[in-house]
């Protein structure tokens, strides 16, 4: 039987309390510690429960307290304070960059496949929802003129339990949208507002949901309509869920749907920025809209590809995503058409190889065909990047392949537990999380008193093993464990040992049991009663990986054997709320990646907002974080590369036990008279001090804005006027360089050196460049010059630009020369290269064109 009509019944608040509604639909609620009072005032263990759900909790509280509430002095007046304190942060500000746009008139448009913002809305499923959860977050505290683009999830990513025996199971619980804080999107007559897409044979429907980030909009779309079919409602069923074909689908939403969402909302975003691969399909349906009002495929590919910013977050090949031609074909082919392409031309942008008929359709390619901004997340992974794309600029040195470095960040007032918040307060005031990225203000951490330091780091550290108690309980209950077993959760742990931590996707390179291969020398640790330690682990594995998943089942039962079950625990169904409490807790964060496979990271940062030291593989961000000191934390090795994964585990496990007992067991335990170990407190306030100003998401965002978004807006600003004639100019200048590029020839590249040559010394240079009817001004001729290796290959290398010198002679020779200057003694190097370049034209490396001077060719 079906009900006639489905209707929503919300709670009527009482007189005075009707400003929680404005706190309840804003996720500022998630990083602002005066919302979370107001509620935690009302009911804390409600608030508790329902995961810091303003909307639940207003629906499930106690009507009578909330009676009792409206008529309290004291809760007024925190209520009053908080909604100015909210008023106060909305104050129309100009944006910092881009003068002409605002949160209500974004420049960009931030596209990414998940978004970790609260635990309440769980369309996240690591660290790449966490990351663009805290990318909002930042461009809304920062006043960044951004709207997110997503996908709104039924079951959001899964909920992970154990069975008996340790195995990994998931479940995919409903998500409620009506219970949570996110509003439809309405159309003028109210009614809730849709886009329709193309997907193959049938026309694909989103309802459009907006989640308020701050100052930020969060556009979600849901495909769970009446009028799709199962198989289309689906789409939006669950995150990384189904297979090649559901996850095109998805991302053709993502894509093609996200863009079709900012024209129904009235947005006109100039630059987007597609967070991993996931949303490729954007930069090509901008294509398609451009052609519609009049440009040609050249014309519209060149201004969307110069106000593109893309991120790759994936250090292995096997992390993109690839389909297969036949595939793409089916959704594909007509869409080809409507761009006037052929389909093997428009799957040559999604390939390596262009001419390769075989190969997958790669979204990584695609994006990176597509974008003029292009950048890894840490300094480590832009090198892993341009080794595994290297293929897409084959003529270009390693140093000079387009994808630069911008390393991630997390968004301190998110992940900064109360407690220490109210240290930072104290002693750098206020302003550390508006300003988190000021050295000035992080230096002051260096002040912070020792006792208070360490008292209030003891005290999150105690929390921790409550929580942890609490949970091992409940989940004991659950599996059905026998009464003595649950009693024993509440001995678990103990609140004065070293903690140290391991949180993370139970991914095979991450090695989450690399410690328990030497069981026997963890035991002995475990059994100093002087010097006590223990673990808490916590993950999931992706459910298709069965590696990972047996990783959590070796984990889990030597957490559960007799020797150990004291002092390890894994906490099961790792969220947002488990991170927090770890990332508090602990003294010590664990991080054991094969290098180079850890593309950044954000664990670790996020740990050391709270005191909590790193000790990890050089991997990721702490690659490039770490002093060799040891005074902010630990490393595993000194950053080798191994191609033998089982030496690998075999030198750096004894490396990580040579550490933890020799150097870090005896600092953590080397008390004073006032019990206070006062070298592991110096590290504590050196982190701070060092990494906090660089490892936050306002620097991130910030780092965004001036080398890519402003850029970006700049591009696309000057290819749109007059109708877009410079972006056709741009289109006509690189059709005609295109096709005269292979006449382009070199000769006389001379070098006039002197048997001994000095430091500071200047060098000439000379080429002659036969044009081939190319405007000189549309060529750059380059020396590139160098100290070099033994194997003859630059170990640095400077570039200086040739000048020309008269005009062509008769048969299109142009002479070029110029100067170089070594600054410091050694072997160097030269050679010459020409490039094309234009002043319209952001990066002439996008072209791919590159001629270089060939040892026939040189002389000196």
């Amino acid at each position: 039987m079906q009900p006639l009509k489905i209707f929503n019944v919300i709670p009527k608040l009482p007189e005075g309390l009707e400003d929680l509604w404005q706190l309840a639909y804003n996720f500022r609620f998630s990083w602002c510690g005066y919302t979370d009072n107001v509620f935690k005032q009302i009911d804390q263990q409600l608030w508790s429960t329902t995961s810091h759900n303003p909307l639940l909790f207003l629906h499930l509280v106690d009507p009578k307290r909330l009676e009792t509430v409206a008529k309290d002095p004291f809760f007024q007046s925190q209520l009053k304070l908080t909604i100015e304190t909210l008023n106060e942060y909305f104050e129309e500000r100009p944006s910092p960059v881009i003068k002409d746009a605002s949160p209500e008139n974004p420049a960009v448009a931030y596209f990414s496949f998940e978004f970790g913002i609260a635990s309440c809305m769980p369309i996240y499923s690591g660290g790449l929802g966490i990351l663009a959860g805290d990318h909002l977050k930042s461009a809304s505290d920062l006043n960044i003129p951004l709207v997110g683009i997503g996908l709104l999830y039924k079951h959001g990513y899964y909920r992970q339990y154990l069975t008996p025996d340790g195995w990994q199971q998931e479940s995919y619980p409903d998500l409620d949208f009506d219970q949570i804080p996110i509003l439809p999107v309405e159309d003028e007559n109210g009614k809730h507002r849709r886009i329709s897409i193309p997907l193959g044979n049938q026309q694909l429907q989103a309802q459009i949901w907006k989640a308020q980030v701050g100052r930020i909009t969060l556009l979600l779309m849901d495909t769970e309509i009446a009028e799709n079919p199962p198989e289309l409602r689906a789409i939006t069923a669950s995150l990384y869920g189904g297979g090649k074909e559901m996850r095109l689908w998805q991302e053709i939403l993502l894509g093609i749907g996200g863009m079709k969402v900012l024209e129904v909302c009235g947005y006109n975003p100039q630059v987007i920025h597609m967070n991993e691969g996931h949303s490729a399909f954007a930069g090509v349906e901008r294509i398609r809209s451009f052609m519609q009002k009049g440009l040609s495929f050249e014309s519209a590919s060149e201004i969307v590809a110069s106000s593109s910013v893309f991120t790759t977050h994936t250090p292995v090949p096997a992390g993109n995503d690839r389909f297969s031609p036949a595939l793409m074909e089916q959704y594909f082919s007509e869409y080809a058409r409507d761009l006037g392409l052929a389909f093997k031309v428009f799957l040559s942008f999604g390939r390596e190889n262009p001419f390769d008929d075989q190969e997958e359709f790669c979204m990584t390619v695609l994006a990176l065909k597509l974008s003029r901004f292009n950048n890894g997340v840490s300094k480590l992974h832009k090198h892993v990047s341009r080794r595994m794309w290297k293929a897409l600029w084959p003529l270009y040195p390693h140093d000079d392949i387009p994808i630069s470095a911008l390393t991630n960040g997390i968004h301190a007032p998110t992940w900064t537990a109360g407690d220490m918040g109210e240290v930072f307060d104290r002693y750098l005031g206020t302003n550390w999380r508006e300003d988190p990225d000021c050295k000035t203000l992080w230096s002051r951490a260096a002040n912070i008193s020792d006792a208070e330091l360490w008292r209030t780091h003891e005290r999150l550290r105690a929390r921790l093993v409550d929580f942890s108690r609490k949970r091992l309980r409940e989940q004991l209950q659950a599996h059905g464990a026998r009464k003595q077993e649950i009693q024993n959760a509440d001995e678990i742990l103990n609140p004065q040992a070293l903690t140290i931590g391991f949180a993370r996707r139970f991914a095979t390179y991450k090695r989450a049991n690399l410690i328990m291969r030497e069981k026997e020398k963890l035991l002995r640790l475990f059994r100093d009663v002087d010097r006590p330690i223990q673990f808490v682990f916590a993950g999931k594995a992706h459910p298709a990986d069965n590696e990972g998943k047996k990783y959590i089942k070796e984990v889990v039962s030597t957490c559960r054997s007799l020797d150990y079950r004291f002092h390890m625990v894994f906490l099961e169904d790792y969220d947002i709320e488990i991170a927090k409490h770890m990332l508090a807790g602990c003294d010590v964060w664990l991080n054991t990646p094969r290098r180079p496979y850890e593309a950044c990271g954000t664990s670790g940062m996020k740990a050391i907002f709270n005191g909590v030291l790193t000790f990890s593989t050089l991997d990721g961000w702490w690659d490039e974080a770490y002093l060799p000191d040891n005074s902010i934390g630990w490393a595993i090795g000194k950053g080798e590369e191994y191609t033998d994964p089982d030496y690998q585990d075999y030198v750096e496990l004894r490396t990580l036990f040579n550490v933890l007992e020799f150097e870090i067991i005896p600092e953590f335990y080397d008390r004073g008279r006032g019990g206070l170990p006062r070298q592991w407190i110096r590290r504590m306030k050196k982190a701070l001090t060092t990494l906090g100003p660089e490892f936050n998401s306002h620097r991130m965002v910030m780092d965004y804005v001036h080398k890519a978004y402003k850029p970006a807006y700049d591009n696309y600003i000057n290819l749109s006027r007059y109708d877009f004639q410079p972006a056709r100019e741009l289109a006509d200048w690189r059709n005609d360089i295109m096709t005269k590029w292979s006449g382009i020839d070199l000769r006389n590249a001379q070098i006039e050196i002197l048997d001994e040559t000095y430091v500071g010394q200047s060098i000439k240079i000379s080429v002659d460049v036969k044009l081939n009817g190319i405007a000189c001004e549309s060529l750059s001729a380059e020396a590139y010059f160098g100290q070099v290796q033994q194997n003859g290959e630059f170990a640095s290398r400077h570039i200086r630009k040739l000048k020309p010198v008269g005009t062509p002679d008769t048969e299109g020779w142009q002479h070029f020369e110029g100067v170089v200057t070594p600054s410091r003694p050694g072997r160097f190097g030269y050679t010459i290269r020409i490039i094309p370049t234009n002043p319209l034209l952001i990066d002439p490396r996008s072209l791919g064109l590159i001629r270089w001077a060939v040892p026939q060719e040189t002389s000196s």
